[in-house]
């Protein structure tokens, strides 16, 4: 079983120093988006490790190159800001070797930002609800599974991508769930997350419930509004400070409907 870490990054100097930063022992395709002419694009291959660059933007679309110039069996999608533990790998295909079915398995990692923690879900089967609590650097996925169904990461959504800065993850495993791919949940810890800088999550504000709001709706105009609902219920104690319950409602109705509007099309 052949795995390979698939590394969004950006205005890369040295490849070799991030490989090192993040732990990564094997195989490993970088995607280096530049926004900094000053900085010369890499493109490298050199066994196991290749480096792709691109005078573009946005967080789904360098998974998408990522996922397209990935030759691996499994492919595991990664920040730049992440350390992989030493036998990561080993945790990762035995997981599959486990859960034979599965198309995709996330997998725990530890959050050294207590502003935005982690999940740990039950190890098992991951549905709709569930799937809702994963980032997207906790997935690895059986790439011929996401190639043969056409599943990408929608460039609306995520960093670098315009007004929808964030949820690409959540739609994308909406996509696949709906594709009929096995998603499961193995509580082992494979790597630590630093979020050391982000260039869209600033704390419960007014344009993340706007983005919230068609992020939901993406994922499912049915039952937008319920998770809608149980969004502003659930995260409650984190907000309350900021907004009210009743302007966080507000809020992602009218992005979902700002979103139907003008989107509405692609779904």
């Amino acid at each position: 079983m052949d795995i390979e870490v698939l590394v969004s990054t950006m205005n890369l100097e040295n490849y070799e120093d991030l490989i090192e930063k993040m732990n990564i022992s094997g195989k490993v395709v970088v995607i280096n988006q530049l926004s900094n002419n000053k900085i010369q694009p890499i493109n490298i291959s050199i066994n196991d490790r290749r480096v792709y660059s691109y005078k573009e933007k946005g967080l789904s679309l360098s998974r998408n190159r990522a996922i397209q110039n990935s030759t691996a069996d499994i492919c595991v999608i990664a920040d730049d800001d992440l350390v992989y533990k030493k036998d990561y790998k080993d945790i990762i295909i035995n997981a599959f070797l486990k859960y034979k079915n599965a198309d995709i398995i996330a997998f725990y990692v530890q959050s050294k930002n207590e502003e935005r923690p982690t999940t740990k879900q039950k190890e098992g089967r991951i549905k709709y609800l569930k799937s809702m609590k994963v980032a997207s650097f906790q997935i690895a996925i059986k790439r011929d599974s996401i190639v043969k169904n056409n599943i990408v990461f929608d460039t609306n959504f995520g960093a670098g991508s315009g007004k929808y800065l964030m949820g690409e993850e959540n739609i994308f495993l909406f996509e696949c769930l709906k594709k009929g791919l096995k998603i499961y949940f193995v509580p082992l810890t494979i790597a630590d997350v630093y979020h050391n800088e982000s260039t869209w999550y600033q704390g419960f504000n007014k344009e993340l419930f706007l983005t919230k709001g068609a992020v939901f709706y993406r994922m499912s105009p049915l039952f937008s509004i319920l998770f809608i609902m149980q969004f502003a219920v659930r995260k409650y104690k984190l907000y309350k400070n900021n907004i009210s319950f009743f302007e966080a409602i507000k809020y992602m109705l009218e992005g979902r409907n700002e979103f139907r509007s003008k989107f509405r099309s692609l779904i």
